[in-house]
C-alpha cells in the first residue's frame, strides 16, 4: 500500500468490502481534515454526492463538489432508493481541475459512491486519491436496541464534529446536466 508522508493510512483488512479501491489510500473524515488543514494549498477535498445532498445535507466548507452520480428521480423499491445514474463529465470535469499527481480527499455519503469514484479517476490516470471511508454522514448505527437504529450517526465528516456548512459557495461546484440514458451505478 502507498501512504504518503504525514497522512493517515487505514490498512486494506479495516476497510469495508464495499469501500476498498484499486489504490488502497484510506482516510477516516478526521484523517481527511488533519491532512488538508496541515496543506490546504496541496490537498483537495472533492465531494462526489449529487447536487442535491451537497447543498440540502451539507458539505465540508472546503470540499468542492464534482458528482460522480446524478438522482435520476426513478424509485428502486428492491434498493429502497432512488436510481443514480454515472455523470459521463465526471471525469473531464476532473482532470480539467486537477493533475493526476494531485493528492485527492475523495467522499460521499458513507464511503461507498466515493471508492467507485476513485476507481474511476485511477483507471484514468490519478495515482494519489484517497477515500473518505465514512464520509459526510457516516455508517448507520447497528443496534436494535438504540433509538439511532438504522440512522447514520456513527463517525463520518458530520458526526465526528468537523467544520461543515450549507452554504454553497459557486466556484466549488461543478454542475453538469444530469444525464436522461440509464447509466446506473450497479
Amino acid at each position: 500500500m502507498t501512504t504518503h508522508e504525514g497522512s493517515g493510512s487505514l490498512p486494506a483488512d479495516q476497510v469495508p468490502k464495499g469501500k476498498q479501491t484499486c489504490l488502497g489510500l484510506y482516510v477516516s473524515a478526521q484523517e481527511a481534515y488533519g491532512m488538508w488543514k496541515a496543506d490546504p494549498v496541496r490537498v483537495s477535498v472533492i465531494d462526489v454526492r449529487t447536487p442535491e445532498e451537497y447543498v440540502f445535507v451539507g458539505h465540508p466548507e472546503m470540499a468542492r463538489n464534482v458528482s460522480c452520480f446524478f438522482v435520476k428521480h426513478q424509485w428502486d423499491a428492491a434498493r429502497n432508493e432512488f436510481v443514480l445514474v454515472k455523470n459521463p463529465d465526471f471525469i473531464p470535469r476532473m482532470k480539467s481541475l486537477f493533475m493526476p499527481a494531485d493528492l485527492l480527499l475523495v467522499m460521499c455519503r458513507s464511503g461507498v459512491r466515493s471508492a467507485l469514484a476513485v476507481n474511476l479517476l485511477a483507471r484514468a490516470g490519478f495515482v494519489n486519491v484517497y477515500t473518505i471511508i465514512d464520509g459526510m454522514e457516516g455508517d448507520k448505527v447497528n443496534d436494535p436496541g438504540s433509538p439511532d437504529h438504522g440512522k447514520r450517526m456513527k463517525n463520518g465528516w458530520k458526526n465526528s464534529g468537523l467544520p461543515w456548512t450549507y452554504d454553497v459557495n459557486p466556484a466549488l461546484m461543478s454542475l453538469t446536466p444530469a444525464p436522461t440514458g440509464d447509466d446506473s451505478p450497479g
